[in-house]
């Protein structure tokens, strides 16, 4: 089979069993966040160790965005997806066993690391079966995932933390993970030849992975992820302790609270697809900047919000903004770099965004610790990262790196 032969069924398909996984891996990501509140109280942990234990996943994940892309491009994306699923389902269960803060730490960063191929080989499989018109829809479906497992999560997890505890839920979520693997290995067929990528594309502009580190495009959207992430996953990681302890909300009513941003996320998540697809050439680096000045104020409206209702507020309509850039960056990678180095190119600028979700869960805790329990600090810190977001999509300019051009 080759890539023209692939049928729009065939796509479709392919894209469904993508958002299945792309769904787990955020369930299993979002639902820690609320576990986390029982895991402290279990393992009489401080939240300075909860943010180490929040940031561990991240760490491993990042460590493995760069070689799971390569390993990607260079022996086909589903092997790395398969292989992906299966590690991060093991780890998942394994979690249910963890006896201390320790071993908590190491089954989430080996978490991290089985789950770190996915994004790169599953960018990349969509850059090898859908034409470039195509990529920003098929991409925001994707990353639609992230805002319907944020909405149904908080509730679910309520329910399942409230009846069955954390221990079987990790093992349940876990066996799942393997009913998908075995999904992508019996239907996930991709053209013989992935290197060949989408469609018509020139395959005869090689570019090696030195040259993508030289090329300022690359730096520009490193930059560009880590930013954009430590706020998402500031927010995301810390919201359930910050209502519960600052605002005095229960796990039920933060997880009735929290699905109002949760809809606004797959809203905003995938409008922006289709959106991007059709701006004009170097309109997308400026509305990008643009939403992420108004990101940082709508952040410093966040935490002097007088009541948990202007909070909820500002948090729902931040989070459209941060969707639209969540969505823009991939996208840039896709259209813009060659298909055949599609996954070491989305390893090397997701990089930039799974180091985030290490440094800030844990960067948050200590600060919330230095300051007795105020997360003023961290919310001051998070919006400095939404200005530097601004410079770095003011400054991207993807003609500066010749040797990318698809």
């Amino acid at each position: 089979m080759t890539t023209n032969e692939i049928t729009k069924k065939s796509r479709n398909v392919i894209l469904a069993l993508l958002f299945l996984g792309w769904s787990l891996g955020n369930l299993d990501r979002y639902i820690m966040n609320y576990a986390v509140v029982s895991i402290t109280g279990d393992l009489q942990l401080d939240a300075s160790s909860t943010g180490i234990i929040l940031s561990a996943f991240f760490l491993g994940y990042a460590i493995m965005q760069i070689p799971g892309g390569w390993l990607a491009d260079k022996f086909g994306a589903k092997r790395v997806l398969l292989m992906a699923v299966i590690t991060w389902s093991i780890f998942t269960g394994l979690t249910a066993i963890a006896w201390s803060l320790t071993a908590m730490i190491v089954i989430r960063f080996l978490f991290g690391i089985g789950e770190g191929g996915f994004q790169p080989s599953s960018s990349k499989i969509i850059a090898t079966i859908f034409p470039k018109e195509e990529r920003g829809r098929a991409m925001s479906i994707m990353l639609t995932s992230g805002g319907i497992v944020s909405l149904i999560v908080p509730l679910l997890a309520a329910y399942l933390l409230g009846t069955i505890g954390w221990r079987m839920m990790f093992i349940i979520i876990g066996a799942i993970g393997a009913i998908i693997a075995f999904l992508y290995w019996k239907y996930i067929q991709l053209p013989q030849d992935e290197a060949a990528t989408a469609g018509t594309e020139n395959t005869t502009n090689k570019v090696n992975f030195k040259e993508l580190l030289k090329t300022p495009l690359m730096w520009n959207l490193i930059i560009a992820y880590f930013c954009i992430y430590a706020v998402n996953w500031g927010l995301v990681s810390w919201i359930p302790t910050y209502l519960q302890k600052n605002r005095g909300l229960d796990l039920m009513s933060i997880g009735w609270a929290q699905t109002i941003p949760a809809i606004t996320t797959i809203i905003g998540v995938y409008g922006s697809g289709y959106i991007i697809d059709k701006l004009p050439k170097g309109m997308e680096k400026v509305l990008g900047s643009i939403s992420c000045a108004v990101i940082g104020l709508l952040l410093y409206l966040m935490f002097t919000a007088k009541t948990v209702t202007l909070f909820i507020g500002y948090q729902t309509v931040v989070s459209i903004f941060i969707a639209f850039v969540i969505t823009l960056l991939p996208v840039i990678v896709l259209k813009k770099l060659p298909s055949s180095i599609t996954g070491s190119a989305m390893g090397i600028a997701n990089t930039g965004g799974q180091l985030a979700g290490f440094v800030t869960p844990m960067a948050i805790g200590f600060m919330v610790d230095a300051f007795n329990g105020s997360f003023d600090a961290a919310f001051w810190m998070l919006i400095g990262f939404a200005l530097i977001c601004i410079v770095s999509l003011v400054t991207l300019n993807d003609q500066k790196g010749t040797l990318l051009k698809a």
